[in-house]
């Protein structure tokens, strides 16, 4: 497995110098920050990604303010006391994306949102308390415990909210494979962790967060 700096040489060799690899890479927020952030966002993100999947961005994009409103601007107590039958108002309302199945995901949600909020003081809290070195068992959690927040659902809306993360888009999982940490796209257990030592190992090694690690990878490949 190469070093960090050698994947970036190689990365810097493609995209015209470090500089112009490290341009647009986001800073993580600190822990204190992420936990600050109000659960109804964290809950209008996981919405955004979970709406956005199969159908144009663009489509949802235009049509935010409505879902804002008909989400009851994604208040996790007022969504998640409201009667049954708000579901079904929901699947014929306009302002939506009226796909039932992508609803009834966005309110198990909300319902997770909630539970979490009530044990750990805010869904914020327990995503920034949750270890650094353990990234990969955090999406993990978030695809057993939430509702269509796997593939790199779960991850985009956590790289979105600030949380330090790697994507295994298509550019990093071909890097992987380069580097030998593993052999194809990674399903099991095994390979999620052979995953996670790698990204442990080049932090340990330049310092640099898994969001840059991650970029950087990416742009060593595509």
């Amino acid at each position: 497995m190469r070093s960090f700096d050698e994947i970036l040489t190689i990365a810097a060799a493609r995209k015209g110098g470090v500089k112009a690899v490290m341009a647009a890479i986001p800073t993580p927020l600190t822990p204190d920050q992420l936990a600050a952030i109000p659960d109804n966002r964290w809950l209008a993100q996981m919405a955004r990604g979970i709406l956005q999947a199969g159908i144009s961005w663009k489509v949802v994009e235009n049509k935010w303010p409505g879902i804002e409103e008909a989400f009851l601007h994604f208040d996790i107590s007022a969504i998640t006391f409201q009667p049954d039958d708000w579901f079904y108002d929901l699947c014929e309302d306009k302002r939506v994306i009226r796909s039932p199945p992508k609803l009834r995901a966005i309110l198990d949600n909300a319902a997770l949102i909630r539970r979490v909020r009530d044990s750990h003081g805010g869904f914020g809290r327990f995503i920034a308390d949750w270890p650094e070195d353990d990234f990969g068992g955090l999406v993990q959690w978030l695809k057993s415990e939430g509702a269509r927040l796997g593939g790199n659902t779960g991850p985009y809306m956590l790289r979105q909210m600030g949380k330090d993360s790697y994507i295994l888009s298509q550019d990093v999982v071909a890097r992987l494979v380069a580097e030998g940490v593993i052999d194809k796209e990674p399903t099991s257990k095994k390979a999620h962790a052979a995953v996670q030592a790698a990204f442990n190992d080049w932090r340990a090694q330049s310092g640099q967060s898994l969001t840059t690690i991650s970029r950087v990878l990416a742009q060593s490949v595509g």
